[in-house]
């Protein structure tokens, strides 16, 4: 997902702006046409930085969908919206919480700095909350011992954007949430158990045999939280340039 800071550039312009804001003040006759356009920007657009840095940090941050690790839920193209206080309210650049509100929970969609590089973000589903034993065999889950239910589907409305003949379709469901998953069959299962830490959490993309995620490069740490995938916004299909107005204001399950 992308990987531009326009949080730190939000910052930069907003100091930049306040600087230039408070050099004319203080010397109010300035004899540069160049430095009196920049200081008229600056007033001009200090309103707007600062309520698009509001309403990006701590509400809801757009994202798009560049991949399909997250087949059948996520399609290549969604554009997307996170919530960025469900897990607590955040300063922007620095990270630092300054409010505790709540957790992922199991079965959450959520957008995360990748602990192997955090100027890249990934998105993927909670499937192990800090405590849990997650255990992937035979391509089934388990969760603290507990089986989820698997029912094979045949119909989605989007089929033919994943599907091919070794390509199953699932809903995979625990008490509190169900969503669907894809597995190809002629990917191997990479059975393992996993016991999660304190303050991290297991994640998964729901095209199980096709995402880079948990189980191989290991936890996501509570701070690489941004937030909760919660709105489709947008899906365009960039094979005939065309918009899938159906997905449009769709929830994220």
């Amino acid at each position: 997902m992308n990987s531009i800071d326009l949080e730190f550039i939000l910052v930069f312009l907003i100091i930049i702006s306040i600087l230039l804001i408070i050099f004319n003040r203080t010397i109010s006759n300035i004899d540069n046409k160049f430095i009196n356009w920049l200081i008229y920007q600056s007033k001009s657009f200090l309103p707007i930085l600062l309520i698009v840095l509001f309403l990006r940090s701590f509400l809801a941050e757009p994202f798009r969908i560049p991949s399909g690790s997250m087949l059948p839920t996520l399609l290549i193209g969604d554009y997307i919206l996170v919530n960025k206080y469900q897990y607590g309210i955040r300063l922007p650049v620095t990270k630092f919480k300054l409010v505790e509100i709540s957790n992922p929970e199991r079965g959450d969609v959520v957008v995360f700095r990748y602990p192997g590089n955090e100027k890249i973000n990934f998105i993927k589903r909670v499937v192990g909350i800090p405590g849990d034993i997650v255990r992937y065999e035979d391509k089934n889950l388990y969760v603290n011992n507990i089986k989820y239910k698997k029912v094979k589907e045949n119909e989605h409305m989007y089929i033919n954007d994943f599907f091919r003949e070794e390509i199953d379709i699932f809903t995979e469901s625990n008490k509190t949430k169900s969503y669907n998953v894809l597995n190809d069959n002629m990917s191997p299962s990479n059975d393992d158990t996993f016991k999660v830490p304190k303050g991290k959490y297991f994640v998964m993309g729901d095209n199980r045999d096709h995402s880079s995620d948990s189980r191989y490069w290991g936890f996501v740490p509570n701070e690489n939280l941004v937030g909760k995938a919660f709105l489709i916004w947008m899906s365009f299909n960039s094979n005939n340039y065309s918009l899938k107005y159906k997905r449009i204001g769709n929830s994220i399950k």
